[in-house]
């Protein structure tokens, strides 16, 4: 029985870790940006759901939109006060912007970490659900909500393909992940792409982050543990492979489900860290990395 009830727990908090995964990937593949103010963005959007459902006693329906907002606008702002700054600045080495984007991103991270938490304590919050209730799968006592959860998530996943797949924008941005010089010569502007880049990836970290607050609940003190989690996912799926990304969000999932279970909720992220560490040695890339 207890295998069961991880086997379907992981499947759901995998599907969310794979959905913040992709965005996250999806950024660095197209802008060489890894972006560690992730899951302070995650975190904000369930806050904001909450707060919007809690404080202005909106329904769940406004409430959710009100969040994926919040991450949509965290997210723009990162690359409008973060980013493109230090990306356009003369006085940078290119060969230094990289770890200068890494180190502010990880500071606004903090920073809004530090906000949330003074403006809404670091006390847990949990989003209400779209979905309420509870179904039975082989006699284990499942909420509605949770599986609910998966089906967005992979729902949200599969437009991101059919947009990326089936749209002139979408191909652009494929292109840009693979040849940017090439995409310039073509005609097309690379801060737009990065703009539509970062759209995306707001409102998909705001479904990932209003999910996951229905889900288990959030606080400041998620962030780390969510960023932590998130990049161990895309290392070890590969920098800039999606599908690389969502085979890791899995292996992860199921690793810290696992661990939560048979162990300690509190040593959760431990083994899927220990697990990026081994990969580092052995296979750098990652599973199906490019780079």
């Amino acid at each position: 029985m207890l295998a069961l009830q991880i086997l379907i727990d992981g499947f759901a908090i995998s599907a969310l870790y794979a959905l913040g995964a992709t965005g996250f990937t999806l950024i660095f593949g197209v802008s060489g940006v890894l972006n560690l103010s992730h899951g302070a963005i995650m975190v904000l959007a369930a806050v904001a759901a909450w707060a919007a459902g809690s404080l202005l006693q909106l329904d769940s329906y406004a409430s959710s939109l009100i969040g994926i907002a919040a991450a949509l606008v965290a997210a723009l702002a990162t690359y409008f006060a973060v980013v493109q700054p230090i990306q356009r600045s003369t006085r940078i080495p290119n060969e230094e912007k990289e770890i200068f984007i890494l180190t502010a991103t990880l500071l606004w991270g903090i920073m809004l970490q530090e906000l949330i938490a003074y403006f809404f304590t670091n006390n847990a919050k949990t989003v209400r659900p779209i979905v309420e209730g509870v179904v039975r799968i082989f006699e284990v006592r499942t909420p509605t909500n949770e599986i609910f959860t998966a089906i967005v998530c992979w729902l949200a996943i599969g437009l991101l393909w059919l947009l990326v797949n089936r749209t002139k924008m979408g191909k652009t941005v494929l292109a840009a992940s693979m040849n940017p010089r090439g995409v310039t010569l073509l005609g097309h502007e690379l801060t737009n792409v990065y703009i539509v880049v970062w759209v995306i990836y707001g409102v998909l970290a705001g479904i990932a982050g209003v999910l996951l607050g229905m889900f288990l609940g959030v606080s400041s003190y998620s962030i780390g543990p969510l960023t932590a989690s998130a990049f161990s996912i895309v290392v070890l799926g590969g920098l800039g492979s999606v599908s690389g990304s969502l085979i890791a969000a899995y292996v992860v999932g199921y690793l810290e489900t696992m661990t939560a279970y048979l162990i300690s909720p509190a040593y959760r992220t431990i083994p899927a860290l220990l697990l990026l560490v081994i990969v580092v040695y052995v296979r750098p890339q990652g599973l199906l990395g490019r780079r």
